[in-house]
């Protein structure tokens, strides 16, 4: 993995007020607000929020309003859910990297 995967891709400038809810992204500990997106928390911890399940580049969303379908994401039970139109909750566990991807989390 590159460090460039490491840099979170948004970064907060207002709201800082609300509530902390912790989820565990990759295997790690990670952190948003109360009211974040699943999408918004991704990408203040990461660069990217998945990678192409067709040439393994990066992904970062791309209409952010739930139209295009590039979001999806998988919770560690394998559920799978649209990003930027989920909330993030305390004590999810998310992944970006899946084994049907041909990555290991």
């Amino acid at each position: 993995m590159n460090s460039a995967a490491l840099r979170p891709q948004f970064f907060r400038v207002a709201e800082q007020a609300r509530t902390p809810v912790a989820f565990v992204l990759d295997g790690k500990p990670a952190s948003a607000l109360e009211g974040d997106t699943v999408l918004t928390a991704i990408l203040l911890t990461s660069g990217r929020l998945r990678r192409n399940e067709f040439s393994g580049k990066p992904r970062a969303g791309f209409c952010m309003m739930g139209a295009c379908q590039d979001c999806w994401v998988q919770t560690a039970s394998g559920e799978k859910l649209r990003a930027c139109s989920t909330f993030i909750r305390e004590g999810m566990q998310l992944l970006t990297e899946t084994e049907e991807q041909g990555e290991q989390p």
